[in-house]
This record gives structure tokens, sequence and C-alpha cells, in this order.
């Protein structure tokens, strides 16, 4: 199995898509691909990004498979402590899920000299 990652934003926003595929592909042709479908589709991709909209062709047409939450058989919370490790809920988006998180992440990176960045 092989490995291959596309990712999309700037230094304070992106997103990733990891993907797999059974057959190497060098670094290059990966670039080259991604590159014509990323023109294909740049202007009509119905996907909530540009990344996902790629990884879907790269899919249905190359043989990649996208890892993401949809394709997850188990998710297992691990720590230290032994009440704290337990098997997560796969199964719901609900807000309501008791298993499910109870917060959501975002990573800002903030000026160190005091300056508000808006």
């Amino acid at each position: 199995m092989f490995f291959y990652e596309l990712r999309e934003g700037d230094d304070a926003i992106f997103a990733d898509v990891l993907l797999v595929r059974e057959e190497e592909m060098d670094a290059e042709s990966f670039f080259e691909l991604v590159q014509e479908i990323r023109r294909r589709v740049k202007d009509s991709f119905t996907q909530d990004t540009l990344i996902e909209a790629i990884a879907e062709e790269l899919e249905h047409d190359y043989e990649f498979i996208p890892i993401s939450d949809d394709r997850l058989s188990a998710s297992v919370n691990v720590s230290i402590q032994d009440d704290d490790n337990y098997l997560a809920s796969i199964d719901s988006d609900d807000d309501d899920d008791p298993d499910g998180p109870d917060y959501r992440g975002i990573f800002v990176d903030l000026p160190r000299d005091g300056t508000r960045p808006n």
C-alpha cells in the first residue's frame, strides 16, 4: 500500500485528504495527475473543498482510496487512565450522541506582539 496526501489552504487554516493506492505512483506523476484533475474540476466541483473533489476523481478513475471517517470500521479512545479507554461510536454525527466529541477544534496562529489580526 502506498499513501498520498492532498492539502489545501494557507498558513493559517488548511485541510488535508489522505489517499491510499495498491500500486505506487512516483511523486512527480501524482503531482501532474492532481494538476490535470484540478484544472478540470476547479470551476465546477460540488464538494465542500477542492481536495475532496480531486480525491473523488482519483477514487473513481485511478484506483485511489480516500481515507475518511466514512470508511472507519472501529474507533478506540486510548488513554493512560483505564476509565478513559473505550470503543467510540462511529455510527452517528448526532450532537446528542454521548460517545460523540464534546468539542470542536480550530487552530489559530495569533500574532505574538499583542495586536489583533482583525
